[in-house]
């Protein structure tokens, strides 16, 4: 294919043939024309030539020498310079920019001629056509041939590259034409300058500086030059391009400045400026370029820079900002944590946002960063470690993870000042509650209005013991004021000094109120023990008015018994005044020690009040011992007189029996002294009534006086009166003794008588006798009357045992067992009291009953005592018993009022925690109720914990019933109701239990809703953003920023959702009471969130469909660019040999590699047009469409280029070659595989364009006729495979006929072997024989695997099998033995005489060698014929 420079440089050539030989010709041919005007024409037409020629010579000289001035070297003369070709091989190597052979040293006519030689093969080489000339042309001087190689080179390598763009686009163009077009272009609108060819338009200079001053205009003043002035016009155009463009003066002013200029010196000088100032703005847009990348490239450092400051300074600021996050020393109050809060949500809200927005401002920064750097082509920038954009993630995850633990502690922490504040609340109203208890309590305790008597004392005891109770009973919550005061200080609270002031002074006023308790009870007790005191002296007093009501008495006796009898009691109630005596002292001591107290303080009562009291005691103490003694006077006076009247008795009955002894007697012996002795008796009986003084006075002693004559001293009576008598028997011996000492004072006394009288000694002796024999009747009448005594004592003993154990039997068979605890313990300490006094008073009845049964078993028995006491012994028996039983009943009286105390303290108290279960005040929120909930937790572990007593009260009422107690129905019943009331305040507290859980699951649900719902608003705002990008990097930027939110909020979200609607729909299935407004909120949650997923879907979809549209105008752009590069990198070429060829084959193939990318990008640039043109309409469809059309058009383009290219490559397919051996086959097979190869990787593209031709056919394109002309669509690979088949099949019959070969080689070296004769002579030789045959054997066994792979089926074997079994098929081709014959005949005669020599040689001795068919039936049937 000839270009069109080819057709302009041979057009020149022959210009130049006709022109030199018009010139050559001879002089007979000139002196033929005998024209003088034809002779001058000739002349003038030569002489012109020959100034061309000249002007031709200079400038290309002086053209040579200037770019033979890079490689400093230089030329004379253009004719004898060039010929010995170094000169011109040194300038196409600079012309060229390539190396060309080395020229040959030496200055010989063969050597110039081969370096000439080695530039003009170059020039061939570089598709310069060169007609009539050749190297020894050059090296003769041929003028016109040196002038014509010359401008050849020119044209080559500075004309031929000019193309100019105009408005229609690029033209194909000759160099002439083209480079007249740029002057033109560049001198339109300059005054004067017409630029219509390379000679004439030239001449005035003007079209040279308008080319110097449109590039340059500082150089020329173009409006100062004139047309007329055309010489000055050159030699300043030529001096400022040599002195300011650096352009050699190829042509002097002379040389334009002529009628005929030369045009082809003009053109070269013309290249010169062309090539300068397309370099200049080649330069310049270099220059801007490079300025623009310098800039880009330093703008991007800018950018690295700050984007390492910026990373820097957000990591430096996350992890101080994790820091300060991660500490946790909060404020120690509630204001303080609010306002921490408050910082916190300032942080959020403030200074949180714009480092976020930092963060995604460093993202995209490193996204452009790296954008550009890849778009440059420069190695992707990647920040330090730690200043990743992962890293950057990562922190700003932990500071995330930071913020979130400082958010929670915070809210705990703002919940524990919470709590805090609300227990110091809780404790400041209690603390005031006690404080004014307390007050109130000093101030009654302080007061001692305790009265003025007994009862108003014991009175206010008793209010003082209950207040003590109080008192003792709010030790408790004194001690609740104190823990909670000790909590807030464990827990830390900022105030606990007030706190703990407060308590202090609690615990102050508590123990000042306890002394003061103390102290008012022990003022109180001294109030009490001295009413006490003047309680006794009141019954002190009382006592003495009525002993002195006894003591005034006048009776003092009828008869002496009485009167003893009086005596008797007078002596005891002195007995008794003796021991009120001591009494009223004590009382008195007791009294006078609260009045003299100097040292005490307090005084119970006035002194003056208690020393009259006392003085007022003693007094009518006085007064009663006064009394007494003037009683015991009487009462003495009165037994005085019934003792002597008694006594008179006495002697009257002894007189009497006396009398009546001596009545029988004689008594005229005796009468002297008998009368002697009852003169005596009458004289002392006169002198003892004579000398008495008693209340008888003289009538009584008349009476007396009167009596005694009359006296029967031997009536019984008097026996019988000093039976019943009290008065003791010694007694009566001592007045006997008085008697006897009497009669002996009446002896002494007396005087003998004179006369008549008898001997009174005689009479003496004998009443001495009589008085002595009275003495032994006195003496066992003494004893009678000690018995009878002893008799009536025990009888009075008896009575009084029996009196005492009847009253206090009627105490032991009391019913009264108590109302009350305390009433039974009273009754229980009386009882006890009882025991005591029984066990202490048994020795006393033992001895009684033991004196009452020895009374009935003495001598004299007394059966009425024996009765008695035996009575007494029953009695007391019972007693006994009753008292035991008494005090069993007691007991269990007691047991029973405890267990009636305690069920009522039970009951008391499931009724007190009733109170706190029934309906109250509904929580207003959480945090409200999680405290209604944690205190009614501990009142329902307080519950719990009390279940146990009640199953205690339920093991003692158990335990009374099964131990027969009287009241055991009536406590189990009891018992019964406490269970079933405790088991309702169970079930109450569980009730509120629920009730709470449920209030506070709704309150956390609620607030957990509220949350979320806040999220998803939050969130919405930013999937509703209408924010679309401006260009493809910002919406990729957009989309994955989107993308990570999306899946954020995917991930987050639906967790938590999920989690709330768990929640909830627990809630419901447990019946929850705000069923339907949680359902509520669970609906609305849900729809939120599905509103929520439907935006971020639809932003998706927006984002995606920006993206796409901008990207296909991206993609677009890039197509078309590297479409234009990749067929301007197509070869036009295909080789002239095959070397050439494979060089172009394996260049294709790099092609062919590269442009796979683009052909995946055209089919999803396609794709994406279809798709978006039924997504968009208007503006963006029509651009869609014409985007689309302008890279159908170019792929067209390329499908027309790669139709070219399989038309070549279809061409050497179709090339064959005959191959020799394996190797070559192998080489074969492998160029044709990489023929295959290329085929296969154009596939794609070859399916592409068969794709988009149908497309655009079925769419009835403009450009349809031309698709379908193209053929796309049609065609196939048939010629691939069946040259693959054959150099398959070439392949199998190489590797047969070299195995073949080799098998042979070894049977035939093996022969001799097998048929030796030497079976050796000796043990030795034998075994290595056998060794040397075991070898042989396993050789042969190796041979064998390797016989039997030749006897298997050929492919040929196998495709005449199939051929016969298949003839309508035609796909593979028809393998005959012609075609087989005809696979031999490509081995060649050497192949087949030398690869299948075998086949044809003799196989061995006898042997003839096989024919020809003989040699094909084998290769079909892969046999191998052998000895």
């Amino acid at each position: 294919m000839t270009s069109a420079n080819d057709y302009e440089q041979l057009e020149l050539q022959q210009q130049y043939s006709r022109i030199n030989v018009r010139w050559d010709a001879s002089d007979d041919e000139l002196d033929n024309d005998n024209s003088s005007a034809r002779l001058f024409e000739r002349s003038r037409i030569k002489a012109l030539a020959d100034e061309r020629e000249a002007v031709q010579k200079k400038t290309f000289t002086k053209w040579v020498n200037s770019h033979l001035a890079r490689v400093t070297c230089r030329i004379s003369d253009l004719y004898m310079d060039l010929r010995d070709g170094r000169v011109l091989i040194k300038l196409l190597e600079v012309l060229s920019g390539e190396l060309l052979p080395k020229p040959t040293k030496g200055r010989m006519r063969i050597h110039c001629l081969e370096n000439v030689d080695k530039a003009l093969q170059f020039l061939k080489e570089q598709r310069v056509h060169l007609e009539n000339m050749g190297s020894h042309d050059i090296v003769d001087g041929n003028h016109r041939l040196v002038l014509g190689l010359i401008w050849t080179i020119i044209l080559r390598f500075q004309i031929q590259d000019i193309i100019v763009e105009t408005q229609e686009g690029r033209e194909t163009r000759s160099a002439r034409d083209a480079l007249l077009l740029w002057c033109q272009m560049k001198t339109a609108g300059y005054p004067h300058v017409n630029v219509t060819n390379f000679t004439s338009s030239w001449k005035d200079g003007l079209a040279f500086n308008a080319l110097i001053h449109r590039h340059r205009p500082e150089l020329v003043d173009f409006q100062n030059l004139t047309k007329s002035n055309a010489r000055h016009n050159l030699e300043h155009a030529f001096s400022v391009a040599e002195r300011h463009l650096g352009i050699t003066p190829l042509l002097d002013p002379e040389d334009v400045f002529t009628e005929n200029p030369d045009e082809k010196s003009i053109i070269t000088y013309v290249v010169a400026f062309y090539h300068y100032f397309s370099k200049m703005k080649v330069l310049e847009v270099e220059g801007r370029r490079l300025g623009k990348v310098i800039e880009h490239a330093k703008e991007t450092e800018r950018m690295i820079e700050g984007y390492g400051g910026l990373a820097s300074d957000l990591l430096t600021w996350i992890e101080q900002t994790i820091a300060s996050l991660n500490s946790r020393s909060f404020a120690n109050s509630l204001a303080g944590v609010q306002h921490q809060l408050q910082a916190f949500s300032t942080y959020r809200t403030v200074e949180k946002p714009p480092k976020f927005q930092e963060k995604g401002n460093l993202e995209v920064l490193l996204f452009t960063i790296q954008s550009r750097m890849r778009a440059n082509n420069q190695r992707v920038y990647t920040p330090h470690e730690g200043r990743l954009v992962s890293d950057i993630n990562r922190a700003w995850e932990q500071l995330e993870k930071a913020e979130h633990e400082r958010e929670l502690a915070l809210r705990n922490e703002l919940i524990r000042q919470e709590k805090l504040e609300q227990l110091a609340r809780r404790f400041d109203r209690k603390a005031a509650m006690r404080e004014a208890w307390l007050s109130e309590n000093q101030r009654l305790v302080a007061q001692d209005n305790f009265g003025q008597d007994l009862a108003a004392v014991e009175a206010a005891k008793k209010k003082h013991e209950a207040i003590e109770t109080d008192t003792a009973a709010y030790r408790e919550r004194v001690q609740a004021i104190e823990a909670v005061a000790k909590e807030l200080e464990l827990e830390g609270y900022h105030d606990i000094q007030r706190i703990n002031g407060r308590k202090d002074n609690i615990l102050r006023l508590w123990e000042q109120l306890l002394e003061l308790l103390a102290a008012r009870r022990q003022r109180l007790e001294m109030n009490l023990t001295l009413q006490h005191l003047f309680q006794e002296m009141l019954h002190c007093i009382d006592w003495m008015d009525e002993v002195k009501v006894k003591l005034a008495s006048p009776e003092s006796g009828k008869h002496l018994l009485e009167a003893e009898e009086l005596l008797q009691t007078h002596r005891l109630l002195e007995a008794d005044m003796a021991i009120q005596a001591e009494k009223t002292r004590a009382i008195s001591a007791a009294a006078l020690r609260f009045a003299d107290a100097e040292g005490r303080c307090y005084r119970p009562c006035d002194p003056k009040v208690i020393r009259d009291r006392v003085s007022h005691l003693e007094m009518c103490r006085r007064e009663l011992q006064v009394l007494a003694a003037r009683r015991r006077a009487l009462l003495e006076q009165s037994r005085s007189l019934w003792t002597c009247l008694w006594e008179l008795d006495e002697a009257e009955s002894w007189i009497k029996e006396q009398e009546q002894l001596y009545s029988s007697l004689d008594f005229g012996k005796d009468l002297p002294g008998d009368l002697t002795a009852t003169n005596l008796l009458l004289k002392r009986l006169t002198v003892g009534t004579g000398t008495s003084q008693g209340p008888l006075g003289r009538g009584g002693r008349s009476k007396v006086m009167e009596f005694v004559p009359k006296w029967d001293w031997g009536s019984p009576s008097w026996l019988r009166s000093l039976t019943h008598m009290d008065l003791p028997h010694q007694r009566l011996e001592e007045q006997v003794r008085t008697w006897m000492k009497e009669l002996e004072e009446l002896g002494w006394q007396g005087t003998p008588a004179t006369g008549d009288v008898p001997d009174t000694t005689r009479q003496e002796q004998m009443l001495r006798q009589r008085v002595l024999e009275l003495l032994e009747p006195l003496e066992r009448k003494r004893k009678e009357l000690e018995t009878a005594k002893a008799m009536y004592q025990l009888g009075r003993d008896l009575e009084d045992e029996t009196l005492w154990v009847q009253e206090r039997l009627s105490l032991a068979r009391s019913t009264d067992h108590g109302t009350n605890l305390a009433s039974v313990q009273r009754l229980t300490k009386r009882n006890e009291t009882l025991q005591k006094e029984l066990a202490g008073h048994a020795p006393r009845l033992g001895e009684v009953l033991s004196r009452g049964e020895a009374a009935g078993s003495g001598e004299e028995p007394g059966p009425e005592l024996a009765a008695q006491a035996q009575e007494l012994r029953a009695l007391w028996e019972t007693l006994q018993e009753e008292a035991a039983a008494r005090h069993r009943r007691l007991r269990e009286a007691e047991e029973a009022q405890q267990y009636y105390l305690d069920a009522d303290e039970a009951e008391a108290w499931v009724s007190e925690q009733e109170l706190f279960m029934g309906p109250e005040e509904k929580p207003k929120d959480e945090e409200s109720c999680l405290m209604m909930l944690k205190r009614h937790v501990r009142q329902l572990r307080s519950i719990e914990d009390y279940g146990q007593t009640i199953k205690e009260l339920a093991g003692r009422a158990q335990q009374l019933l099964s131990a027969g107690h009287p009241e055991g129905e009536q406590i189990i019943r009891l018992q019964g109701q406490v269970d079933k009331h405790y088991a309702g305040l169970k079930e109450a507290a569980e009730e509120r239990r629920r009730r709470l859980e449920n209030m506070s699951n709704l309150f956390q649900l609620k607030r957990e809703v509220e949350e979320l719902e806040q999220w998803i608003a939050e969130r919405d705002v930013v999937a509703s953003s209408p924010e679309m990008g401006q260009d493809l990097d910002h919406v990729m930027l957009l989309r994955e920023k989107f993308r990570e939110f999306a899946r954020e909020t995917g991930s987050v979200g639906q967790e938590r959702v999920d989690r709330v609607n768990l929640t909830i729909e627990d809630l419901i299935d447990a019946g929850h009471i705000e069923a339907a407004t949680i359902a509520e909120w669970k609906d609305g949650l849900n729809e939120s969130w599905a509103d929520l997923l439907e935006l971020i879907d639809t932003r998706m979809q927006l984002l995606a469909a920006s993206h796409d549209l901008h990207k296909y105008f991206y993609d677009g752009a890039e197509l078309l660019s590297l479409i234009a590069t990749r067929r301007q990198e197509l070869p036009q070429d295909l080789g002239e040999d095959a070397g050439t060829v494979e060089a172009f084959h394996r260049m294709h193939n790099a092609f062919e590699r590269d442009l796979q990318l683009l052909e995946a990008q055209v089919q999803q640039f396609r794709e994406t047009a279809v798709r978006l043109q039924t997504a968009y309409a208007g503006e963006k469809a029509a651009g869609i469409q014409e985007k689309e059309q302008e890279v159908s058009r170019a792929l067209q383009d390329m499908a027309r280029d790669l139709l070219s290219w399989m038309e070549s490559t279809v061409r050497q397919i179709e090339t064959q070659e005959k191959p020799r051996d394996v190797s070559s086959v192998e080489l074969l097979m492998k160029y044709h595989q990489g023929i295959k190869a290329e085929v296969d990787a154009r596939g794609k593209n070859f399916t592409d364009c068969i794709e988009l031709g149908k497309k655009l056919l079925q769419r009835k394109h403009q450009d349809s006729p031309e698709v379908r002309e193209s053929g796309i669509g049609s065609g196939g690979d048939d010629a691939i495979w069946q040259r693959w088949e054959r150099l398959r099949l070439l392949l199998e019959v190489c590797q047969f006929s070299r195995d073949a070969s080799v098998a042979e080689s070894w049977l035939i070296a093996q022969e001799p072997y097998l048929a030796s004769s030497d079976y050796g002579q000796t043990v030795d030789a034998v075994e290595k024989l056998l060794k040397r045959h075991e070898a042989f054997e396993k050789s042969s066994a190796t041979w064998e695997e390797r016989i039997a792979a030749l006897r298997k089926l050929t492919t040929v074997r196998k495709a005449r099998d199939e051929a016969s079994a298949c003839p309508a098929t035609v796909s593979p081709p028809s393998l005959t033995p012609s075609l087989l014959a005809w696979q031999l005949e490509l081995l060649g005669g050497r192949s087949l005489r030398e690869g299948h020599g075998h086949l044809l040689a003799p196989q061995g001795p006898g042997h003839s060698p096989l024919p020809r068919d003989r040699i094909l039936e084998c290769l079909h049937g892969n046999k191998f014929i052998c000895a």
